[in-house]
């Protein structure tokens, strides 16, 4: 049947219609599905900007991570763009700007641009200490880190031992990042080492010594724990120096310490007679690997060493922090005099 012209007119007119709200429909999809994708989904007022992907972890972990963290707003547009972007993953730690769209987010992330963190390192006293102090910091953890520092295997292939392996750190303060593991930290630590000997013939001087770095290290440890003070550093370096090289015993309180683990205790006598390698009151010249970190001002001590004679040393006792120095037993005895009396004067006596 042939339509009349008044029908064909009312079907463009449907038909147009249709046409038209076919056209916002796909318009408003289309507004709606570039919002989804690319419109910022990361929070403007976002709180932590830094983000931690473990190693090892996979994309629904890594979502989780940005979701529960809030990192992101929409999940189902970021598993969205995602996909597109063929991003699945990456581990580190990342620092996100508040209002990122996803792909801005993802691109970061898979680009694998991390943000390193700051270690650093001061006057750790045992492995232990060490891996702690790390763990603080890089993703690996303290047993992961001590294990590998205890390993006879790896610790033989580094051309250290149980009690010499705390030479190997230098004490600093160094950028890693996040996803270090506890091989790539001692690695680093080998390669901070050998730069460190390297610079200002330091390991010219040494052999000047007739030292090993191990020894040097070692003896700038009972330095570091003997004086807070860098002035007289060296000149403490150099008494101990002298009675290693007269054979004397070093007599140094702070291998006391060491050996009994008692950290905080200011009456060491009773821990003279402890049989321990360590104890510079029991056997003669340097103990067997430092006892604690060794500052570099304190390494700079030992290798330019104050030279005189003096053999004998005994705090002050005035708050100073400063020692007295004495060639002689009888000076000796005067400046333990000395060292009473500025306790008597400050009621500690």
């Amino acid at each position: 049947m042939d339509q009349t012209p008044e029908t064909k007119k009312w079907k463009k007119k449907w038909l147009a219609i249709v046409a038209t709200i076919l056209f916002l429909c796909a318009v408003i999809v289309g507004k709606w599905a570039y919002d989804l994708l690319y419109e910022s989904n990361v929070p403007v007022d976002l709180e932590n900007e830094l983000v931690q992907i473990p190693s090892g972890a996979d994309f629904e972990e890594v979502v989780s991570i940005l979701t529960n963290n809030g990192f992101i707003k929409d999940e189902g547009s970021f598993r969205l763009m995602a996909d597109q972007m063929k991003y699945t993953g990456r581990s580190g730690q990342f620092k996100i700007k508040p209002g990122w769209t996803n792909r801005q987010l993802i691109r970061h992330l898979r680009g694998g641009k991390q943000e390193p963190v700051k270690l650093i390192l001061v006057n750790e006293r045992l492995v232990e200490n060490v891996a702690a102090k790390a763990a603080k910091f890089i993703e690996a953890d303290s047993l992961g880190i001590v294990t590998l520092l205890k390993d006879p295997v790896f610790l033989d292939s580094l051309g250290h031992n149980p009690q010499t392996i705390m030479t190997l750190f230098i004490p600093n303060t160094y950028e890693f990042f996040w996803n270090t593991s506890p091989q790539s930290f001692v690695q680093r630590m080998v390669r901070e080492h050998d730069a460190f000997w390297k610079k200002n013939n330091r390991e010219k001087k040494a052999e000047e010594l007739d030292l090993t770095k191990k020894d040097v290290y070692t003896l700038a440890s009972i330095v570091e724990r003997e004086t807070n003070q860098k002035s007289e550093k060296a000149r403490v370096a150099g008494l101990y120096y002298n009675r290693i090289k007269k054979g004397m015993l070093l007599q140094a309180d702070p291998t006391l310490v060491f050996v009994s683990r008692d950290w905080e205790s200011r009456s060491l006598a009773k821990y003279k007679t402890l049989d321990s390698p360590y104890n510079t009151y029991l056997y003669p010249g340097l103990p067997p690997g430092p006892i604690s970190m060794a500052s570099i001002p304190s390494l700079d001590a030992v290798l330019n060493r104050e030279e005189h004679k003096y053999i004998y040393m005994c705090a002050r006792g005035d708050e100073s922090g400063l020692h007295n120095f004495s060639v002689t037993l009888r000076g000796h005895n005067k400046n333990i005099q000395i060292y009473k009396r500025n306790l008597r004067k400050r009621g500690l006596l």
